[in-house]
């Protein structure tokens, strides 16, 4: 197998764990979303207040990042203090950037504005992060 066969054989795999690891994660995160009432607001994104839309696009965003951080970190993921710290700052990293800043202003709403919903939001972020490098180390170990 040539170099370049085999580069991309092993970032489709990483890419494939991502995904599967990003979703596992925003489950996790779905869940606490789901008991702060903050999946209306996700689904503000799509134009409705659903629960249930915020939920499914939730999922797609956790399995689009997830995918991202597959190819990032995929070569770390044998080894668990890199993988779960480097999960850690892909959480921390997607509250700024996203929590923080993208959606509240996709909805017109104030950016980096720190009330409960902020912190509950940081919460689950860092667990979502945490969730999908444990995963991605877990499929790392399980050939899968």
């Amino acid at each position: 197998m040539s170099t370049i066969a085999h580069a991309r054989s092993h970032a489709l795999v990483h890419a494939w764990r991502g995904l599967v690891s990003g979703l596992a994660g925003g489950v996790v995160f779905g869940v606490l979303m789901a008991a702060a009432g903050m999946l209306p607001a996700v689904g503000m994104l799509v134009g409705t207040e659903n629960a249930i839309a915020g939920g499914a696009v939730h999922l797609v965003i956790s399995a689009g990042f997830g995918l991202v951080f597959g190819l990032i970190a995929g070569a770390v993921a044998d080894r668990p203090w890199p993988v779960l710290a480097a999960g850690a700052a892909y959480g921390l990293f997607w509250w700024v950037a996203g929590g923080l800043a993208l959606m509240p202003a996709m909805l017109g709403m104030p950016v980096f504005a720190f009330g409960e919903q902020a912190w509950t939001s940081l919460a689950g972020h860092l667990l979502y992060g945490v969730v999908t490098a444990a995963v991605l180390m877990w499929m790392s170990h399980k050939e899968v």
